[in-house]
């Protein structure tokens, strides 16, 4: 089980928003490559970064930030929010990211996630926004019709290395992970699921560590873990203890 630290970009900033919303941005950090190793320090072992601007723009607009998050930290980086096309994926592997993760193209274009998939074997990662229960796209501005579950199932067989689900309702206001509908989708399909949205305290983190949530891959945190409403060492040792 696998704890990702967020850093959420914003202008080059360590921001997080609130359900979503680019007017609402708090700002933890100007230096996102000094966040990256503060949580290499705390003991993190991965990272999960989100380019804010581009999920809207549609292509990449913090790279100089990703490039030196990723010259800071020895630690293995995924990273959503605009990419869109295949040329958008081998531009940002080609930099060192371990994982790319594809949101709204895996909306608008599944076929192109399989393609990726087979040229960049365990590197191409699904990101499921979902508002409403329904997926949402272009930066969680714009709902589809698709159902979170109809739409992971496109990509059973493909290779997909992670589904990163975020319930955008719960996102940022630490109202505590929706463990239903996140368990309810790691049990629909066979690809690993990382919770994301919502992550409150050490309370959501032993509720990962129960037996019915054992195929999820792990969960993401972000306001919480800046705020001190979790303790990165007691988390992590949680999480260590349950192996």
């Amino acid at each position: 089980m696998i704890l990702f630290p967020a850093i959420d970009l914003k202008d080059g900033r360590c921001v997080r928003l609130k359900l979503g919303d680019m007017a609402q941005a708090t700002v933890y950090n100007e230096d996102p490559a000094a966040q990256a190793l503060a949580f290499e320090r705390q003991g993190f072992r991965w990272l999960h970064v989100v380019d804010l601007n581009g999920a809207f723009a549609g292509q990449s607009v913090n790279g100089a930030a990703v490039e030196a998050i990723l010259k800071a930290t020895r630690n293995p980086v995924q990273l959503g929010g605009g990419i869109r096309t295949l040329d958008h994926i081998e531009h940002g592997l080609s930099k060192g990211l371990a994982r790319v993760i594809l949101g709204t193209v895996a909306v608008r274009d599944p076929e192109l996630v399989k393609l990726a998939c087979r040229r960049f074997p365990g590197r191409i990662a699904v990101g499921i926004d979902a508002k409403g229960g329904k997926v949402a796209v272009e930066g969680w501005a714009e709902a589809s019709s698709l159902e979170v579950i109809e739409l992971a199932k496109k990509f059973e067989g493909a290779g997909v290395a992670a589904i990163i689900y975020t319930d955008i309702d719960r996102d940022g206001i630490l109202a505590g992970i929706n463990w239903d509908a996140t368990i309810a989708l790691s049990d629909a399909v066979s690809i690993p699921v990382i919770a994301s949205g919502g992550l409150a305290s050490l309370a959501d983190i032993r509720r990962m560590l129960q037996p019915d949530a054992h195929r999820l891959e792990g969960a993401i945190t972000g306001r919480a873990l800046y705020d001190g409403r979790i303790d990165a060492a007691e988390a992590l040792k949680l999480i260590a203890e349950a192996a």
